[in-house]
């Protein structure tokens, strides 16, 4: 399903369906009071359904979880087509991830009545929703069987309204990182205080492990590359990503990636865009643009040429630098030694910064950015003309791009 599908069915059917629950839960604990001091959790689940990169800023969540709780099991609830990266980031049991095929309607019905039913089976009785304001995620926390539900909650703000079932509301906090919030939701669970986010500060959330992949895998990645596009052998590799994915406005100008690119190239370097396969248009326009001043220029198109995450991490492995517009691929970045230039502008570093010193994040921070925000269900107001990202200079980047590609990696995360 389109994302403004998703966004129709979460308002229209999410708003009486949250109604209905909180009437029935307001019920249910009149009749059946809570007692004053709960058991220990048997088992949690984590509710992250739609962001990929958002698994990656969660790992010290999912870490602290099992520290905190190393007798109750831990499960995730998340769409199947984001599976991949949890299982490489080796943070649960895999049989505890629980997948939404997100594809069709029926397909969406299907697998939430499946992934309930396994939940209840494994007894979970914690589930933390880290969606921002997702109506239907708060209905899973409850369909979950839950007695203990952990989610953000809008107090009096301006956010989406999804009923009172959550009963360990957390306040959305826009000045915190969103890994720092995730971490106060899993501290939530056994909080007391008033509200539940008044806490001793634990310090900055730790940067995520490297994921460990197969030698051969790297070396596969390195030698179909020189098999495929020998011209650019023997030089530093450069990814770029200049895909918006489902929210183009997060997009750099084709006109800036350009500059860059034949920045680069002139450097010396090799230049390869990566992508989706949905990305080849973009990516194809990107590489003839470059061509075209100079036919020459060892600049590729990879779209679709990594065949899954673990192909990407490895892909990250064999290049020396990515400059990428906000989104997935900066956050996986992070799981490698890679350096990484990323691109904010509808969004703030301030919140969704990769969890690593080897990126370094540009923010032209324009009065009305960031507009992509928790309160507004990622829908911006802007015209389509970012001019936040658009000021962002092509030589400010390239300069960047040179200190690092001069740096050292590191490998020993």
């Amino acid at each position: 399903m389109n994302i403004d599908l998703q966004r129709w069915l979460d308002r229209w059917m999410g708003i009486p369906l949250c109604a209905a629950v909180s009437g029935v839960d307001a019920l249910m604990r009149r009749l059946s009071p809570a007692p004053r001091k709960p058991a220990p959790p048997r088992a949690i689940v984590v509710i992250l359904l739609s962001e990929m990169g958002s698994l990656v800023l969660a790992n010290d969540m999912f870490a602290r979880l099992k520290r905190r709780y190393p007798d109750a099991p831990l499960h995730a609830l998340l769409f199947r087509k984001n599976r991949e990266i949890l299982d490489l980031m080796q943070v649960m049991d895999p049989a505890n991830v629980h997948t939404v095929d997100d594809r069709s309607l029926t397909s969406l019905l299907s697998s939430l009545w499946t992934a309930i039913r396994a939940l209840r089976r494994a007894h979970v009785d914690v589930a933390i929703d880290c969606e921002l304001f997702s109506r239907i995620s708060s209905l899973l926390s409850y369909a979950s069987g839950a007695r203990v539900r952990v989610g953000f909650h809008r107090h009096t703000q301006e956010g989406l309204y999804r009923g009172s079932h959550i009963n360990r509301p957390v306040p959305y906090n826009p000045y915190h990182h969103i890994s720092a919030q995730f971490l106060t939701l899993a501290r939530a669970i056994d909080s007391t205080a008033v509200p539940t986010s008044k806490l001793p500060v634990l310090g900055i959330p730790k940067p995520p492990p490297h994921v460990p992949l197969d030698g051969a895998l790297i070396q596969g990645i390195e030698a179909r590359l020189a098999q495929d596009f020998p011209a650019i052998g023997g030089r530093p590799l450069v990814l770029v990503y200049p895909g918006g994915g489902i929210l183009p406005i997060r997009a750099w100008p084709l006109a800036s990636y350009t500059a860059l690119c034949e920045g680069l190239v002139a450097d010396g370097c090799a230049v390869a865009v990566i992508g989706l396969k949905d990305d080849q248009a973009l990516a194809r326009q990107l590489v003839a643009n470059v061509q075209a001043s100079a036919p020459a220029s060892p600049v590729i198109d990879l779209t679709g040429y990594t065949r899954s995450i673990s192909e990407l991490l490895a892909l990250f492995h064999v290049a020396r630098l990515l400059v990428t517009n906000d989104g997935g691929p900066g956050q996986f970045a992070a799981l490698t030694p890679i350096w990484t230039l990323m691109l904010f502008g509808p969004e703030t570093p301030g919140l969704y910064a990769p969890l690593t010193p080897h990126c370094y994040s540009f923010y032209s921070q324009w009065p009305c950015s960031p507009c992509l925000t928790a309160y507004n269900h990622r829908t911006s107001f802007c015209d389509g003309d970012n001019q936040c990202l658009k000021v962002i200079e092509p030589a400010a980047v390239l300069a960047k791009a040179r200190e690092c590609l001069v740096a050292p990696l590191n490998t020993t995360a």
